[in-house]
């Protein structure tokens, strides 16, 4: 992975991975396809498993311990999320022949994530499937027992047919869709754990969002000297108050948008903008389409 991380993407991910959509919708489509199911970063330089064991194939749980983990499974995923990166939702099948799947969680333009599942068979292995596949862990520096003890969590692991598996990874990529909207709402969105100063600035920004917020009048309200407030804001959301505040106002533009009678030159100004090139700019630079664009598509969205 070639993308930066800012502390808005960690404050972004960080909350998606705790939120209860995410908690709500991992279950279920554990309960309902009995495959393991997690929320990983966009910029992992060590692939691993995490301590979460549900769904999860005896041959990976064996084999896959951090550090340890195998090269061949830690490569097979970086080239997996990479692909997915650029073509969306994409399955492979690593050395052992398991499948794994990865599918893109998107904010706008931003790359937050991916959902990951996998670890089954898409057909039944040949009886000396196996074979192969201990030479490999053999040149990883297996021993011979531990090389057996896998042998046993291979012929345990499950097999589902190939458009069985495809229409679970169809459920993923729709939950990623809903995924991706949810994390512009929760990044904005008071969690109550926040110090009261902060709280304080998003009320006075929420009432005044259409006025102009310069930092000495948000500081003031929070009752924090600028340079204090700056720290400690971009500390709780990840964003500059300048990110935040566009933030806050191309939520609000989204739903004046909605309202085809109104003119997008007219929301500009509505939502706090100066001017209709900078309201384009900042609404592009959030959500990756033009304010048009967004009208267009959501409005025959909302009438199909």
């Amino acid at each position: 992975m070639t993308q930066d991380l800012t502390d808005y993407d960690h404050t972004l991910f960080d909350k998606l991975l705790h939120s209860e959509l995410f908690a709500t919708y991992q279950d279920a489509f554990r309960s309902a396809t009995g495959l393991p199911l997690r929320l990983v970063g966009p910029n992992i330089e060590e692939w691993c498993l995490d301590e979460d064991p549900k769904n999860r194939s005896p041959f990976c749980e064996k084999l896959n311990h951090c550090k340890s983990a195998c090269e061949e499974c830690i490569e097979t995923n970086r080239r997996l999320m990479e692909e997915a990166a650029v073509k969306g939702p994409t399955t492979c099948h690593c050395f052992a022949g398991l499948a794994a799947t990865a599918v893109p969680v998107r904010s706008g333009i931003r790359l937050v994530g991916f959902l990951k599942t996998g670890q089954v068979f898409n057909k039944v292995p040949a009886p000396n499937a196996f074979q192969q596949v201990s030479k490999t862990l053999a040149r990883q520096g297996l021993t011979p027992k531990e090389v057996e003890k896998l042998g046993d969590a291979y012929t345990q692991t499950r097999n589902i047919a190939p458009e069985r598996y495809q229409s679970m990874v169809t459920l993923l990529a729709t939950f990623a869709e809903q995924l991706g909207q949810q994390a512009e709402k929760l990044i904005v969105v008071r969690d109550g754990s926040e110090p009261a100063a902060i709280g304080k600035a998003r009320e006075f920004i929420d009432q005044n969002l259409a006025e102009p917020l310069p930092l000495s009048a948000v500081a003031r309200h929070a009752g924090l000297s600028e340079s204090h407030f700056c720290r400690i804001f971009r500390e709780v959301t990840g964003l500059t108050l300048t990110d935040y505040i566009n933030r806050r106002r191309i939520q609000w533009a989204k739903r004046e948008l909605l309202r085809s009678d109104t003119r997008i030159s007219e929301i500009a100004f509505l939502v706090g903008y100066q001017s209709l090139s900078q309201f384009n700019r900042s609404f592009a630079r959030v959500t990756g389409r033009s304010p048009s664009q967004f009208r267009s598509e959501e409005l025959t969205s909302l009438a199909s």
